[in-house]
C-alpha cells in the first residue's frame, strides 16, 4: 500500500520526519531536510489528516536541551507551508494529549524534540515500548518518512509502527527506490566520490564499492591517509596511521580491479586549522612539513569534476575540504557544480554533502539573476525540486540515510527490504 492509497481522513496521523537541521544561534542554517518532507505532509493533509509530527534534532541523550529544541522547525514549517503550525514543547505528558486529540482535520502539532524522552533511545525495548504506548494514544495512524532515522531501533522509528496501522511516506518510498538505482545495475559508468575527515567511517564501503564502480575519487581529511600509504609527506594534515597498512591494500585493490582511482595532485594547505589561516597551493607531492592540508586544489577539484561528468551513475558522501571556511570551500563547490551536469543520476548522501549543494545552488541562482542558462542550470532546478523528495534523472538527489554510505553496501533481499519499509511505517 502506498501513502496516497492509506486511508487517513478524518483521522490523526503521527508521523515520524528526520528534521535534524543545522542551528547557529537558534536560527535554521540549511532547512533542506524540512523541504523534504513537504511532499508526504501536504499529501496527508490534502487527504483529510490532521498530523502529530515527531522528530529529532541532535544528541541530547535524553536530556531537555534548550538548544535542541524543534521550536524553531515548527516555525520554519508553518512559513513553508503558510499555515499555522503548532508546537507542543514537550513529548508526552497531559498538555500533549490535549494538544493532539483538539486536532482537526488539516492541522499540525510538532512535538519537542523526541530525544529529550530517555526511553526515545533507549537500549531497554521494555523503556521503549512503554514511550511506543504512549505516543500511540495521540494517533490513529503512523506514517514513517524519517529516511535518516529509519535504520535506528529507536521507540518512534521501530516500536511505534508496530501499534497503529502503518505505511511509509513519499520520501522514505523515493529513497528506496533511489538505493535500488545505485545497487542494482546501475548505469554505467558508475563514479564514486568520498570525502570527510575519516578513512575509518569508510573502510567498509570503500572495500565493497570497489567491486563495483568504474571510477573512485577521494578527497576530503581522508585523503591523506592514502598520501601516506604512497609514501608522500602530509605535513600536520589528518592521518590515522593505524590504517596506512589497509590503505595500501586499498590502493592495490583498485589496481586489481580495474578501478580508476581519482586522488588529489595539488593541495591547499595552512599552518593552522582556522577560517582565517592563510591559504597556499602546493603540489601533493610537497606538503610541507609544517603545514596542513585543507583541501583539494584547484587542478584536483577539475580532475574530480571531469571523472564525475565522465559517469551515468554518480554518488557523493563527504566534503572535499573544510568548506565552511571559504578559502577552502572551492573543491568542494567545484564537485558540487559537477554533479548538477552529469547526463544520468547522481546521488548525494550525508548532511555536510547535501547542504554544500545547495549552498552552492543557492549562490548560483543568485548569481545568475533568474537567468536560463543553458543544461546546467536546468538541472540545478532540477536538483533544487529533488530537495522536496522528488527523484529526478539528470538532477541530484538527497540520500537521506544518516549513514547514506551504507546505500553502496550489498542491495537487501527483498525480505530486508521489506523490513527496512516496516520500520519506516511501511506497509502493515
Amino acid at each position: 500500500m502506498s501513502l496516497q492509497n492509506f486511508d487517513v481522513a478524518g483521522k490523526r496521523v503521527f508521523l515520524r520526519c528526520d528534521l535534524n537541521v543545522p542551528l547557529k544561534n537558534g536560527e535554521i542554517t540549511d532547512d533542506g531536510r524540512i523541504r523534504a518532507a513537504l511532499p508526504t505532509i501536504k499529501t496527508l493533509l490534502a487527504n483529510g489528516a490532521s498530523i502529530v509530527i515527531a522528530a529529532h534534532l541532535g544528541r541530547p541523550k535524553g536530556e531537555a536541551k534548550p538548544e535542541l529544541s524543534l521550536a524553531p522547525v515548527a516555525k520554519r514549517l508553518s512559513e513553508l507551508l503558510g499555515t499555522p503550525v503548532q508546537f507542543a514543547g514537550a513529548v508526552t505528558g497531559s498538555d500533549v494529549t490535549a494538544k493532539a486529540k483538539a486536532l482537526k482535520s488539516g492541522e499540525i502539532l510538532i512535538l519537542e524534540n523526541i530525544r529529550f524522552a530517555a526511553a526515545e533511545t533507549s537500549k531497554e525495548e521494555a523503556e521503549r515500548q512503554v514511550l511506543a504506548k504512549e505516543l500511540a494514544t495521540l494517533a490513529d495512524a503512523y506514517v514513517g518518512d524519517g529516511f535518516g532515522a529509519v535504520h535506528r531501533k529507536h521507540a518512534s522509528v521501530f516500536d511505534l509502527p508496530k501499534l497503529l496501522p502503518h505505511v511509509a511516506g513519499t520520501l522514505v518510498a523515493a529513497e528506496v527506490e533511489v538505493l535500488k538505482k545505485l545497487t542494482q545495475n546501475p548505469e554505467r559508468p558508475y563514479g564514486v566520490v568520498l570525502g570527510g575527515a575519516k578513512v575509518s567511517d569508510k573502510i567498509g564501503v570503500i572495500s565493497n564499492l570497489l567491486g563495483k564502480v568504474d571510477v573512485m575519487a577521494i578527497g576530503g581529511g581522508m585523503v591523506f591517509t592514502f598520501l601516506a600509504a604512497q609514501g608522500k609527506e602530509i605535513g600536520s594534515s589528518l592521518v590515522e596511521t593505524d590504517l596506512i597498512e589497509t590503505v595500501k591494500g586499498l590502493i592495490k585493490q583498485a589496481a586489481d580491479s580495474g578501478v580508476k582511482l581519482v586522488l588529489p595532485t595539488d593541495i591547499l594547505v595552512a599552518p593552522a586549522f582556522a577560517s582565517d589561516a592563510p591559504a597556499t597551493l602546493v603540489s601533493a607531492d610537497a606538503i610541507p612539513a609544517d603545514q596542513m592540508g585543507l583541501d583539494i586544489g584547484p587542478e584536483s577539484a577539475e580532475s574530480f569534476a571531469a571523472a564525475i561528468r565522465s559517469c551515468k551513475t554518480v554518488f557523493w558522501n563527504g566534503p572535499m575540504g573544510v568548506f565552511e571556511f571559504p578559502a577552502f570551500a572551492n573543491g568542494t563547490k567545484v564537485v558540487a557544480q559537477a554533479l548538477t551536469e552529469v547526463s544520468g543520476i547522481s546521488v548525494v548522501g550525508g548532511g555536510d554533502s547535501a547542504a554544500a549543494v545547495r549552498a552552492h545552488e543557492t549562490g548560483a541562482r543568485a548569481g545568475q539573476g533568474g537567468r536560463r542558462a543553458g543544461r546546467g542550470d536546468r538541472r540545478a532546478r532540477a536538483a533544487g525540486e529533488a530537495k522536496e523528495g522528488v527523484g529526478r534523472e539528470g538532477g541530484v538527489r538527497w540520500c537521506g540515510a544518516a549513514r547514506a554510505v551504507d546505500c553502496c553496501r550489498p542491495p537487501p533481499s527483498k525480505n530486508a527490504q521489506g523490513r527496512l519499509r516496516a520500520r519506516a511505517g511501511g506497509t502493515r
